[in-house]
């Protein structure tokens, strides 16, 4: 009796269930001989009784070498008695499947096994959505990684469990890093964490679970605080909040080109502010230069035809005294309306600063004050009008001097940066600082804060002109109750740039 006669000699209720088997299912002997199939088998592969009395790896396969002991699982299966089951990847007419087959054995009264049974399970579309859901995760993954913006997950605890490359970057810790020694929380200010969840969970700021960008700061792994705009969302499953996703855009460059933009506006219109003033400015100081010339002289001579004890010559005093003060006024206007070329030459920083310094007669309003010349031993070559420049630098330090009210620390410094190409003046005072309100206003022209009498505020306004024709730039680098910092940056020359040379410089170091 063969052993396919022996497998099928029993009752037909065997072969019944045999063919009940919802899975395609084929019986070998111990040779590895197709012994027999159901007709699951049958009516999803089409095969007819030819796999019968074929091996397995000749059907299989169409292979007529035994598989290697490695890949084969009957060798096994014969000595430990247990099924195995082995993914295989087939080719039915070109097309692609996935085949999950469960090799069993099938004992003996004596518990020895004397078939195999191989059961197919088609897992081709199981295997596809794998596929589907793997690229879509890599996918997802590249987009979140790639993405410029940073985007931080935690779940409920507050749990870090996702941070993309731009997070890390941002924050200064890898993701690993960053969730062994902090949470979420951690990523903010104090309380603001709590402030986010708060929003989340109101309807008020783009619907429940949904916050809409919002300005906010993060603290990186140095403490600094991070100006920035948030965008976050609570996860749910089933109506629960499982966790929490943000995505955070760095503000610091859009606030910087905005605030360099409004300086860039504010200096535009300061100097067209000034051009037109300073239209204006020529024609009246013209117009006024004549009478107050005439009112002057005939002043002088009704005092000189007067005997000194005679009462109206101290009302003519006063007359001269207020015209000179009106003169020196129409002279600021002429030097604030100046439209002339400088006349530049080469000349060193120092220089310029030594030379005005030396030019300040009035010494009562620096009595108790004490200067202090911080100047730089680098060549410090500038082009420049100079006659202009000891007016700025006269200007500002006597500013300081006011601003001290006769006590203090005036400081001049001088320095270089040769790579920006740049050389740097820096009037330094320890009086009562410029006030927030007045600051914006400071260059403006006729604007003052000194007393009525005192000033025209055409200093700062014309300093502004003087230092923009010579080709650079006047700020105020800080202030405070403590005095105020004035800063002049003026393009750096050296010797070997064309068309200089030692005769054309006044006094080099």
């Amino acid at each position: 009796m063969t052993d396919k006669d022996k497998f099928f000699k029993e009752d037909e209720w065997r072969l019944k269930i045999f063919d009940s088997l919802s899975f395609p299912t084929l019986i070998m002997d111990l040779n590895k001989v197709i012994i027999g199939y159901n007709k699951v088998f049958l009516e999803k592969f089409g095969y007819k009784r030819e796999a019968i009395g074929k091996t397995c790896h000749e059907y299989f396969f169409g292979n007529k070498n035994f598989c290697s002991i490695k890949s084969c699982p009957l060798p096994s299966i014969l000595s430990e008695k247990k099924s195995k089951p082995i993914l295989v990847k087939v080719d039915y007419n070109g097309r692609e499947a996935w085949e999950d087959r469960d090799y069993s054995p099938i004992l003996d009264e004596n518990g020895d096994v004397v078939f195999f049974r191989v059961s197919i399970h088609d897992v081709t579309q199981l295997k596809v959505l794998e596929r589907e859901l793997r690229e879509t995760k890599n996918f997802l993954e590249k987009m979140i990684q790639g993405s410029t913006s940073s985007i931080i997950a935690a779940d409920t605890k507050g749990h870090v469990i996702l941070m993309n490359k731009a997070a890390e970057d941002l924050i200064g810790y890898t993701q690993k890093q960053f969730a062994e020694k902090y949470t979420a929380e951690d990523l903010y200010p104090s309380g603001v964490a709590k402030g986010i969840m708060k929003k989340l969970r109101s309807k008020k700021y783009g619907g429940k679970g949904k916050l809409t960008n919002t300005k906010i700061d993060l603290i990186n792994a140095k403490g600094e605080k991070i100006p920035g705009e948030i965008a976050a969302a609570i996860i749910y499953e089933g109506g629960k909040e499982v966790a929490t996703m943000a995505i955070y855009n760095d503000q610091r460059k859009k606030i910087a080109v905005e605030r360099k933009l409004l300086e860039t506006q504010k200096q535009l219109t300061r100097s067209e502010k000034m051009a037109s003033i300073g239209q204006l400015a020529a024609g009246v100081a013209h117009e006024i230069n004549n009478p107050l010339t005439g009112i002057l002289f005939y002043a002088n001579m009704l005092l000189e035809s007067r005997d000194e004890d005679d009462p109206i010559c101290e009302d003519l005093k006063f007359v001269i005294e207020d015209v000179n003060r009106c003169k020196e006024i129409v002279k600021d206007l002429l030097t604030y309306s100046r439209q002339t070329n400088p006349a530049k030459h080469f000349i060193q920083l120092n220089t310029l600063v030594e030379n005005s310094m030396s030019f300040i007669r009035d010494q009562k309003l620096f009595g108790n004050v004490k200067r202090e010349k911080i100047l730089s031993d680098s060549e410090m070559l500038v082009n420049v009008d100079k006659n202009q420049l000891y007016q700025v630098i006269i200007n500002l330090v006597m500013n300081a001097g006011d601003a001290m009210e006769g006590k203090g620390i005036l400081t001049l410094h001088t320095y270089r940066d040769k790579a920006r190409g740049e050389t740097y003046l820096e009037i330094s005072d320890t009086g009562r600082g410029i006030s927030e309100n007045d600051l914006p206003n400071i260059f403006d022209p006729f604007f003052t804060t000194k007393a009525l009498g005192k000033g025209t505020g055409l200093g700062l306004s014309t300093a502004y002109g003087i230092i923009k024709e010579n080709g650079g730039s006047i700020a105020v680098k800080e202030t405070s109750s403590k005095g105020t910092t004035f800063l002049i940056k003026l393009p750096l020359y050296s010797y070997s740039d064309k068309g200089i040379n030692g005769n054309d410089t006044e006094n080099p170091i």
